[in-house]
């Protein structure tokens, strides 16, 4: 058995990044026997990790692969670390790379066909299998939490957890409220498995502790996020539920949280940016009194512009509120008596639209608000919910100053329906309480990979199902969006612009044909899009850089040449240019200023700078073990010393 820590530059394995619907890496077997034409192959040195492409990989997983080797890189290796990428169709053009992976694997032999990716995805659905080890119960227990797909959320920070990969590596979860009971017996529960499974000793066992994840172990999992950074969507809450977590107030965490709320309500934020209203007239836009916002007239035509921060940088929104024919000369006078449906359940979306002064007009699913120049009246009909009702008391304060007279249906005074022209018939069956939405949101993949333009729907969509390489269309009824890839062609954006409008006057639905389509580019998605999709990541794709951009960024050859002969004669130094290391005294490298330190001396690496006695007589121990050491124990020791 072999066992390691995380957070180590010591390693060396040969990870497998494979899949279509749900593009995972797997540790493989360090030979060129593991390799094949269709996947994307990551050999991790340490200090170099090489990423060899299969010819037949997709694009998808390239960029999967680059994303998860910088993370190892920068989180775990502390951006010590070079990243080389090896075309497997062009490997004559990388012979320096080639000879590295040659080095380690042996030599190069016949690579396998690709694997269909169906089969490979159920593979890896199969193929990881999470244990709890607790002894909450009073006794130590080994239980089956879950098979892939895995959740953060069923580690429990007081328990310990196995996680098995089918034999080719097993790791160990310690969490930092487990027992000390615990956490001795779960590596030992661990070890059984390799014989209880049949395992073979060599398997790989990785201690996790809680708190400092690999990257490796984290991407096993569907969404992984850290403290106080938020968090997806978890699930999607139909309109018919926004009450329930709403309630009276409308709670900024909520959109980040819950992103469907802000999907379904068209939102991109809480509505805290800078609103400014103009209305047209005579061609000309006239300033909206702040007075007057949300107050929008039929006769009329206006535009909001709508201002808000994402990462600190500022977007925009322009919308165009279209009324009938433009107002000519000045307004009318107010009508004496004047009638409002209000619908909504939340302040995100209740709103009060004027409807004629008759009793025909009442539905007994809705609240109204009936206004004349010296009463006022709310009623509420018997199918409106209670939420329906608050929310319509607060915004008859704003259109009546809190004056109206609260009125339930059936008890209508007799003034009431003799300032509406007397009781008529209107619409008075109960409405039944929606629970799900009418229509369900459909994507799809529209692309001319194979020649030709072929639009395929995706059934059970997640976010790994954008292809980059392609325009992806999903359609939520209200509104369609186009998705484009950072390396979709010219043509296919061209062909599904056209299909999107295809789309809508071709459906059985008998869409409207100004449904509004919407173009949203990788990498700058706003909640109104994002929300559709369960756990979304946005930074699955480093700020929409694309792979060849990414792949522009690494390290070049002559570096990571540089680096393996470090590693094989170990006489250079990481943070020197020249071939013989720098030490300097621990006194002059304990100064706490960055100009006070020698020339060239990376003030965060100061440990790098210690002889290898001075190292020992400093931390205790070799320079190798403490590499083994996790990330923030590595940062703990350093600022105990003084070294940081």
């Amino acid at each position: 058995m072999k066992h390691v820590e995380t957070n180590t530059a010591d390693v060396k394995r040969l990870l497998h990044v494979k899949g279509k619907r749900h593009i995972r890496a797997m540790e493989v077997d360090m030979s060129w026997d593991s390799f094949n034409l269709g996947d994307v192959f990551l050999l991790d040195l340490g200090k170099v990790i090489l990423q060899w492409n299969g010819p037949e990989s997709s694009s998808g997983e390239r960029l999967k692969a680059m994303l998860l080797a910088k993370d190892i890189r920068d989180r775990e290796r502390g951006g010590r670390a070079e990243i080389g990428v090896i075309e497997g169709d062009q490997e004559a053009a990388s012979p320096e790379l080639m000879k590295i992976l040659q080095d380690n694997l042996g030599r190069r032999t016949l690579i396998k066909p690709a694997l269909p990716d169906e089969v490979v995805d159920q593979q890896q659905k199969s193929s990881i299998t999470l244990y709890q080890v607790s002894d909450a119960a009073g006794q130590l227990a080994v239980t089956e939490v879950a098979v892939r797909p895995l959740a953060q959320d069923l580690l429990n920070h007081n328990d310990c957890y196995i996680l098995d990969q089918r034999g080719t590596k097993i790791y160990v979860w310690k969490g930092r409220g487990a027992t000390k009971v615990e956490k001795q017996a779960v590596m030992a529960k661990a070890l059984g498995f390799l014989k209880l499974k049949g395992y073979p000793s060599s398997t790989n066992v990785e201690t996790v502790n809680d708190g400092a994840e690999s990257a490796m172990f984290k991407q096993l999992f569907q969404k992984w996020t850290v403290k106080d950074q938020a968090r997806g969507l978890g699930k999607t809450f139909s309109i018919g539920r926004i009450a329930t977590f709403f309630q009276d107030k409308f709670d900024v965490t909520l959109l980040h949280n819950k992103l469907g709320v802000a999907a379904q309500e068209r939102m991109v934020d809480d509505g805290s940016g800078k609103v400014e209203v103009w209305r047209i007239e005579n061609l000309e836009l006239v300033p909206v009194d702040h007075s007057q916002y949300g107050f929008f007239y039929g006769g009329d035509c206006y535009l909001v512009l709508y201002t808000y921060e994402v990462n600190r940088k500022p977007h925009h929104i322009l919308y165009i509120w279209q009324g009938g024919t433009s107002r000519k000369g000045n307004a009318e006078p107010e009508p004496p008596v004047r009638l409002f449906q209000i619908r909504g359940n939340n302040k995100s979306n209740t709103k009060a639209v004027e409807v004629p002064a008759f009793a025909s007009s009442l539905n007994s699913n809705d609240v109204f608000l009936l206004r004349t120049q010296a009463e006022h009246y709310l009623w509420c009909g018997k199918g409106s919910s209670g939420d329906e009702r608050a929310m319509a008391k607060e915004l008859a304060v704003l259109l009546c100053d809190g004056a109206e007279d609260t009125v339930a249906e059936g008890q209508e005074p007799a003034a009431f329906w003799d300032l509406l022209g007397g009781k008529t018939p209107y619409a008075n069956d109960k409405r039944l309480q929606q629970e799900e939405l009418d229509v369900q949101p459909r994507l799809f993949e529209c692309s001319n990979k194979t020649g030709r333009f072929v639009v395929t729907e995706v059934t059970d969509f997640n976010q790994d199902d954008l292809e980059p390489s392609d325009v992806m269309l999903l359609d939520t009824w209200d509104q369609v969006f186009l998705w484009i890839g950072a390396e979709a062609n010219a043509a296919e954006k061209e062909r599904a612009l056209a299909t999107a409008q295809e789309y809508l006057r071709t459906h059985p639905g008998g869409r409207d044909a100004d449904t509004p389509i919407l173009i949203i580019k990788q990498g700058f998605e706003p909640p109104t899009f994002t929300g559709w999709f369960l756990a979304w990541d946005p930074h699955i794709w480093s700020e929409g850089k694309s792979y060849e951009q990414l792949k522009e960024e690494l390290g070049d050859a002559a570096a990571i040449r540089r680096i393996t002969a470090d590693m094989k004669n170990a006489t250079l130094s990481l943070d020197s240019e020249d071939s013989e290391p720098k030490y300097y005294p621990v006194e002059v490298l304990l100064k706490k200023q960055p100009q006070e330190l020698p020339e060239g001396v990376n003030p965060a690496k100061k440990e790098n700078y210690l002889s290898d006695q001075d190292f020992v007589a400093v931390f205790g121990i070799p320079r190798g073990q403490f590499a083994a050491l996790p990330g923030w124990k590595q940062l703990q020791l350093k600022k105990e010393k003084g070294l940081f």
